[in-house]
């Protein structure tokens, strides 16, 4: 078969070369491409005449789907898979695996690494420094004794849910259905709105879907405690952002930690949450570290040899 990686996945490239060394080995044909391209007619050109094809997380639209005409499975590096053309491939029967898990470890600590970050007002406490001041007015607060409300317990908010016990924080949760494993953690499930009254800091961890797009919307937000932090290292389209960003400003909220917009960085100029006040922003990295990369590059050719036996991993969508 003609397989190709068509986007860098965040590894040296002799790690894909000897991750893809037993297709060689059994006949297949590999082909990288180690340099990203968003030029839609370069993305065509990379699919046609493959039968399978891994990618990362840049868009894979319906034009690059209908050029692939042998395409018969795509593997993502990724854990969603909104990015990609999903009713063409659905109409084409192309099966589709993701790399679930490579990241529950790295995403956790970023939403707990933002959470500290707001309470004990890091970037003012960097400013003072840089500027000649000193600790006045910089008085922070702990996770411990903080109720944390989890929207979205699946592993990767399980992770998160285990390191804000770990600080001693209460933790509760709400989701579609109850994980008997997180009820031994300690976790209380409860419902949507009770969870936003009475959570001091809310991290969400849900899948884009329609179900969850704008599910954080101006109404949720008022809603929410006065005073709480909004932590999102999930997906973008999940909160309404200007929604968000009137709150800080009005100080109904203390705080956001924001990993994902929606749309991907660079913002342009006057998107809202970068007039906010007491926001901490990052450029979609919670996924990104070197453990997580080096997991993902794994589960990526683990899926390919995986649909080569006739074996079932990972499968998103037929």
């Amino acid at each position: 078969m003609n397989i190709s990686l068509i986007e860098p996945i965040g590894v040296e490239d002799e790690v894909v070369y000897q991750l893809a060394d037993k297709l060689k080995k059994e006949g297949h044909c590999f082909h990288y491409y180690n340099k990203k391209s968003e030029n839609l007619d370069e993305l065509i050109g990379r699919s046609k005449g493959q039968d399978i094809i891994m990618i990362a997380n840049h868009p894979y639209p319906e034009e690059a789907v209908r050029s692939a005409e042998h395409l018969k499975m795509l593997s993502v590096a990724f854990t969603g898979i909104d990015h990609i053309a999903l009713d063409a491939c659905r109409v084409r029967k192309i099966k589709i695996c993701n790399c679930a898990g490579y990241s529950n470890q790295s995403v956790a600590e970023l939403a707990v690494g933002m959470t500290l970050g707001l309470l004990r007002k890091f970037s003012q406490c960097e400013h003072a420094v840089k500027e000649g001041g000193d600790g006045s007015g910089l008085t922070g607060m702990e996770i411990a004794g903080k109720t944390v409300g989890i929207i979205g317990c699946g592993k990767i908010g399980f992770q998160a849910a285990k390191l804000f016990r770990a600080f001693g924080a209460k933790v509760c949760a709400f989701a579609r259905r109850e994980r008997m494993e997180c009820k031994e953690e300690g976790i209380e499930y409860t419902d949507l709105d009770t969870l936003l009254v009475n959570s001091d800091i809310i991290s969400l961890h849900l899948p884009l879907t329609e179900e969850t797009r704008g599910l954080i919307d101006a109404e949720k937000i008022a809603r929410m405690k006065p005073g709480a932090l909004l932590i999102n290292c999930a997906r973008g389209a999940i909160v309404d952002n200007q929604a968000l960003a009137e709150a800080l400003k009005e100080g109904r909220l203390a705080g956001a930690g924001i990993d994902v917009f929606d749309m991907e960085p660079p913002l342009p100029e006057g998107y809202p949450l970068l007039q906010a006040p007491n926001v901490l922003l990052t450029p979609h990295v919670a996924f990104a570290t070197k453990e997580a990369m080096a997991r993902r590059a794994i589960i990526l050719f683990d899926n390919v040899y995986a649909y080569l036996q006739g074996r079932e991993q990972n499968v998103c969508q037929y």
